[in-house]
């Protein structure tokens, strides 16, 4: 299969992610039945991010042509191991071995082992080919490059198997917003999708703000009312009052519109349903402190990624800003 034809091939799956064949309907009802945070809203969501951003023409040519893909490549295999936690999350690991040619070998999440496999398979029907360059399996062997991604538990564990082999091993990342009082009501409600888009759980979800001092925090939490619908998903319900119990139990101050919490808090990490705060008093200084924090997959703010954008990244912005395709290209 050369690249003209894996590039056609790509093209037609984003106008298959789109559209409302049965089939695919049928798979992201199997995909919600299986995990109860995979709602039809984010299932399309995610379909739809990855058709717009990573399988239109103009956007795949000129990602393969900033890389020079031919058809000279020598194969490779890559072992994949993908992460769960929001829908076809591993879509673009996937993509980027599938474009340059090397055959993969992938290990799907639990949380998430229906959609890629589907869209896989519809690949092979509409190319016979396309069996012979990704294959599933419960246990990955004999590689020849790993990409790894899971908790900074499993991460220890990924660099203990896979360490004498070239890898990318992703551990736990989340993402905060940088806020100076000046955001437009549009702006905030943007900044609610970062933080609510998925219930949360990705990587790329803002989980912290950054505040100045004397903050008024009204206008941000109007802006969650968005999302207050959440309250009617039970898996969602249950996080709220269980979070907000812990906050009552430990006299924690907290704000919050009946559906999403916020609380002063200095880790970047919050728990499903809550927000954490903090104030700064130098910009400048936390900005650059942020920077250099290898546990922020992104920022988000007037001087970062624009609001609104944190959950719709493009095919050059790579996981852990670690280039995938450069990578693939220097095995």
């Amino acid at each position: 299969m050369n690249l003209q034809e894996r590039i056609l091939l790509l093209i037609k799956l984003g106008n298959y992610l789109k559209s409302n064949d049965d089939n695919w309907l049928d798979t992201q009802v199997l995909a919600e039945q299986k995990n109860g945070w995979f709602t039809r809203e984010f299932l399309e969501k995610a379909a739809g991010n990855i058709a717009d951003n990573y399988l239109k023409e103009d956007k795949l040519r000129q990602w393969a042509g900033y890389y020079k893909l031919d058809d000279n490549i020598q194969e490779k295999c890559v072992g994949i191991v993908m992460a769960g936690n929001i829908p076809l999350v591993g879509f673009h690991d996937f993509l980027c071995v599938f474009i340059t040619g090397h055959k993969q070998m992938i290990k799907m999440s639990s949380k998430d082992d229906v959609l890629l496999k589907h869209l896989v398979k519809v690949m092979a029907g509409w190319n016979s080919k396309v069996n012979g360059k990704v294959i599933f399996a419960e246990m990955l062997k004999n590689c020849d490059a790993y990409i790894a991604t899971g908790s900074n538990n499993s991460s220890r564990y990924f660099e203990q198997y896979f360490g004498k082999y070239p890898n990318i091993i992703r551990s736990n990342r989340t993402s905060v917003a940088v806020l100076n009082g000046s955001e437009s009501t549009e702006e905030l409600e943007k900044l609610a999708d970062d933080m609510h888009l998925y219930f949360g759980l990705g990587c790329r979800n803002v989980t912290k703000i950054y505040v100045p001092e004397n903050y008024d925090f009204i206008p941000i939490i109007k802006a969650f009312d968005k999302y207050q619908y959440f309250s009617d998903h039970h898996k969602y319900k249950n996080n709220y009052d269980y979070q907000l119990s812990i906050l009552l139990l430990n006299g924690k101050y907290y704000m919050t519109n009946g559906s999403t919490l916020l609380t002063q808090n200095e880790s970047f990490f919050s728990p499903i349903s809550q927000v954490h705060y903090q104030f700064y008093t130098s910009p400048e200084g936390m900005q650059q402190s942020l920077q250099s924090n290898r546990e922020l997959q992104c920022i988000v703010g007037h001087s970062n990624v624009p609001f609104g954008q944190a959950q719709n990244p493009g095919l050059f912005q790579y996981a852990d800003s670690v280039d995938t395709m450069a990578f693939l290209l220097g095995m």
